[in-house]
């Protein structure tokens, strides 16, 4: 048992609100001794601060302002290491810590974690789903489902974490020491959130500080900053698991694509799985998923078998490559998910070259977009630009296409709902109109959520017009 003394937390969100309640029931054990929650510069009193403040913790509220001293301070993920807030704790604390860290002290057994740029929400989805199929009680927690704190005080005994971790969640640990955990890629992303590339891709390496050889790490090669992470992996001794859906890895753990067949090798023995067609879900950024997801569950014990039976019956995910709709043969696809270039270029794998009408826009976050924009004029046979970023999309497509890279027709919409007419009526039987938008929502909605759902219901609308 672990004491932890006099804490602070900072913030009072899913997160941070988890983790005060946490600490809270540790009060009446004595291993915290007083618990100040700060809830920041916004925050106001609740039906939560009340409950908090009745389980016996002093909240401040309108502040950014710490005070006083602390063994440990948690931070919610979504403060900056290089905020003001953060700083002003860190300086009157003996340590700070975020969220899962502080899960994983209470509660370090049978954890799996999953991080990367893209496909962790997906790839956590289908750890779960296998375990499951493998008669495995799991929760997902992190940032899927509830904060990892949450789940702690109820879990059952033997039961597992499929945790998905951010760059923000793994920025502040410590101690986590996973099981088995993977790192899909790392691409860019929160670049002005962690101050650089270099320490983005740091936050994501820690995942695996802790590893060792009894361990699992789980590490696609298709980009240079993993590949650098895995030859550190190797150098530290850490049993690790080469993901790469287009070679076949020379390594006596690699999971991979032979023949359209998907392989796990684990000591140097191999595990067929399913044929790539035969998956329910389609891309190649898929693929890497479910080879990454049966890795990790094949180490801790789930047999093939019960692999194959999960990775056959597993459905898409909401807002990721989900389709929701047909009219006249042209089928709708909800990938309100993709917030980023490399999402965009994933998710253009999933459809047939020539057939594809892509949605794109949103609130613009200034990444580059030349490789979108050229995997666009290859592939793609209409790129409708919406909202804030659409005219710089829009322009990046066009100067792709003066470059060589393929032919596009590109077409400009004020809206995503307009763009969605764009699309149809420019659309022949056999293709796909797909939303995926490569920035962020705020433009137009509150989020990637609010945004596909808007999506489907528009689809939905123009289908039941069809049929008056």
């Amino acid at each position: 048992m672990v004491f932890y003394g006099d804490v602070c937390v900072l913030g009072l969100g899913r997160a941070g609100g988890s983790a005060a309640s946490l600490l809270a029931g540790l009060l009446a054990e004595g291993r915290v001794s007083s618990l100040t929650v700060y809830g920041g510069l916004t925050s106001k009193e609740s039906d939560e601060t009340r409950r908090l403040e009745e389980l016996g913790a002093r909240v401040i509220l309108g502040t950014e302002d710490v005070e006083g001293c602390y063994d440990l301070a948690v931070a919610s993920p979504g403060i900056p290491p290089a905020s003001a807030f953060f700083r002003a704790a860190a300086t009157r604390s003996n340590e700070i810590i975020g969220e899962p860290e502080l899960a994983w002290r209470e509660s370090p057994e049978r954890w799996i974690a999953v991080t990367g740029t893209n496909g962790k929400t997906t790839t956590t989805t289908l750890v779960g789903a296998l375990l499951q199929a493998g008669g495995r009680s799991v929760k997902l927690v992190g940032n899927i489902g509830n904060s990892v704190s949450a789940e702690v005080s109820g879990r059952e005994p033997g039961s597992w974490f499929a945790a998905e971790l951010s760059s923000f969640q793994l920025e502040e640990t410590r101690l986590l020491h996973p099981r088995a955990a993977c790192l899909l890629n790392i691409t860019p992303d929160h670049v002005d959130w962690h101050g650089s590339m270099e320490a983005y891709a740091a936050a994501k390496e820690r995942v695996f500080a802790n590893m060792g050889g009894d361990d699992l790490a789980v590490v696609s090669r298709e980009d240079s900053w993993c590949r650098a992470i895995i030859g550190r992996l190797k150098a530290r001794g850490v049993r690790t698991c080469v993901l790469d859906v287009h070679g076949e890895p020379d390594a006596p753990c690699a999971a991979f694509v032979r023949d359209g067949m998907l392989i796990v090798r684990l000591d140097g023995v191999e595990r067929e799985l399913l044929r790539v067609d035969e998956l329910p879900i389609h891309g190649e950024h898929n693929v890497q998923n479910a080879l990454a997801a049966s890795a990790l569950v094949l180490d801790v014990g789930v047999s093939p078998e019960d692999v194959r039976a999960g990775l056959a019956s597993f459905a898409p995910l909401e807002h990721r490559i989900e389709p929701c709709g047909e009219l006249g043969g042209v089928r709708f696809v909800n990938d309100s998910k993709a917030t980023n270039t490399d999402s965009v270029e994933k998710a253009l794998t999933a459809f047939p070259a020539g057939r594809i009408l892509v949605l794109l826009g949103g609130h613009d976050k200034g990444t580059d977009l030349t490789s979108m924009a050229a995997a666009i004029a290859r592939i793609c046979k209409a790129a409708v630009c919406f909202g804030e970023a659409g005219p710089r999309i829009a322009q990046a497509v066009r100067d792709a296409v003066a470059a060589g890279e393929g032919s596009v027709e590109i077409l400009d919409a004020p809206h995503m709902a307009e763009a969605l007419q764009v699309a149809f009526a420019a659309a022949e039987p056999g293709d796909a109109v797909l939303l995926s938008p490569a920035c962020s929502s705020f433009d137009e909605f509150d989020n990637y959520v609010q945004r596909g759902r808007v999506f489907k219901q528009l689809v939905a609308d123009l289908i039941e017009r069809s049929r008056a």
